[in-house]
């Protein structure tokens, strides 16, 4: 059944997806909606995140936009480029509005000194404010990350941090440049903890070079003992066509269909017998964290960071290839490091494509936010929250839903929609069905299973 439906689709981290996005809308566009948000009586809390694109070597896996360099000065004229762009924006927000969450990716923002990263965190804290509570956030890299590292985060007041793993086998590591040792790593994750961390995730990457289902296996153990608060297990985008250095990986040292199936299901069979509830996509957490009860609230969302509990958040993004989501538009930063530069250094803000939502691009992308978090929809009463009625709107999805229904991948009962275990597996071959843009764009999407 799986096999059946394994198909290219997006990740929906947004909607419309980024393929979308047009050279159209400018950073004017971005700054009149900033201006309509300032309007409003009581705007939404902020959330901030920051792209550090930095990285000495490359990882062939890697779909990330990632400068490749052993200078470790790069950090320092990025910096001033960014808060450059800090202080582009920083004035057009109202006063009042806190950052309720922070996150620093990349690249790796461990390449950055320590020094370095205070510089820029001080900065940021100079020109936001933000809240008691707030959720700040890091990648790091275990290769990279050393115990003056963790200090000075902690000192910054980070509270959570996120580290790639991918898969300890030794013959994989190779096969993907990429070596890190199970030592390294727990190290890493055991000082964090010492030092008050309160949330730490790992990321593992099935379908790479070499996997089995028996050796993919001997790492998940070793996962459960490291016992992580979070864990994302992402299917591996090969799309050697659009991500050169991909090439290095030879597809036919690659997984079968079959063997990356019977990766995943060992996988969720053993994250959730060992207690961890599957969250959805690719993503699980412990029954306590945040994401679970913002599920069981019904207030999970989703966004370019993944699955998060700041859903009424504007996302403000700095630095190259960086996105913002802000009220109804979507702002792409430039995606040449040189090119962010130059727009930097002239008007301050570094738009390069982007898009401002419709009406119905607002509908659909609910549908999907809340099949991606909720996997169930009321039908009655999304109708009424958004005023429309939701068999006559999405009525050519709903017929193109009926085999999978057959299928069992999401069950219909009156007016509730709601996806099956399987079909959880399965979510973005369902939302796909809601996406007016599909068959628009040529872009290579990764596959869904």
């Amino acid at each position: 059944m799986l096999l059946k439906y394994d198909a290219s689709g997006p990740r929906y981290t947004s909607y419309p997806t980024a393929p979308q996005f047009t050279q159209e809308f400018s950073s004017t566009d971005l700054l009149r909606e900033m201006e309509e948000i300032h309007a409003l009586k009581k705007p939404s809390d902020l959330s901030l995140y920051f792209h550090l694109p930095f990285c000495e070597s490359v990882c062939f896996f890697c779909g990330c936009n990632v400068t490749f360099t052993s200078d470790r000065k790069r950090p320092v004229g990025y910096t001033d480029l960014v808060i450059r762009e800090m202080d582009r924006v920083a004035p057009g927000l109202r006063k009042g509005r806190r950052v309720a969450q922070l996150h620093w990716g990349g690249g790796t923002p461990t390449f950055f000194k320590p020094d370095q990263l205070r510089r820029l965190h001080e900065a940021t804290r100079a020109r936001f404010e933000f809240a008691p509570d707030a959720e700040i956030g890091l990648e790091v890299d275990p290769r990279e990350t050393t115990s003056e590292h963790l200090k000075t985060l902690q000192e910054l007041g980070f509270n959570r941090l996120s580290m790639g793993i991918q898969d300890f086998d030794a013959r994989v590591q190779k096969a993907v440049n990429r070596i890190q040792t199970e030592e390294m790593t727990r190290g890493v994750i055991e000082e964090a903890r010492s030092r008050g961390f309160q949330s730490i995730s790992v990321d593992l990457i099935y379908g790479l070079p070499h996997q089995t289902e028996a050796s993919f296996g001997k790492t998940v153990e070793k996962i459960l003992a490291l016992a992580p608060d979070r864990i994302a297990l992402f299917n591996f985008a090969y799309l050697p066509k659009m991500i050169r250095h991909q090439k290095a990986i030879h597809a036919e040292e690659l997984p079968s269909s079959r063997e990356k199936l019977a990766i995943l299901r060992s996988a969720i069979a053993a994250f959730t017998g060992a207690g961890y509830r599957y969250i959805g996509m690719d993503h699980f957490a412990k029954p306590g964290d945040e994401l679970c009860r913002a599920q069981e609230a019904g207030t999970l969302y989703r966004n370019f960071q993944g699955y998060t509990t700041h859903a009424g958040c504007d996302l403000h993004a700095f630095g190259v290839s960086a996105i913002s989501q802000v009220g109804r538009t979507y702002a792409q930063n430039q995606k040449n490091i040189h090119d962010y530069e130059k727009a930097i250094l002239g008007d301050g803000l570094a738009t390069q494509r982007g898009i401002r939502l419709s009406d119905d691009d607002m509908v659909r992308r609910d549908v999907i936010m809340r099949l991606m978090c909720d996997f169930a929809i009321d039908k009655s009463a999304f109708s009424e929250r958004h005023g429309i009625d939701f068999d006559s709107c999405f009525d050519d999805a709903l017929k193109k839903m009926k085999p999978m229904e057959a299928d069992g991948l999401i069950a219909c009962n009156g007016s509730k929609m709601e996806v099956t275990p399987v079909g959880r597996l399965l979510v973005r071959n369902i939302c796909m069905l809601f996406d007016a843009y599909l068959g628009v764009s040529e872009r290579e999407f990764s596959r869904t299973i």
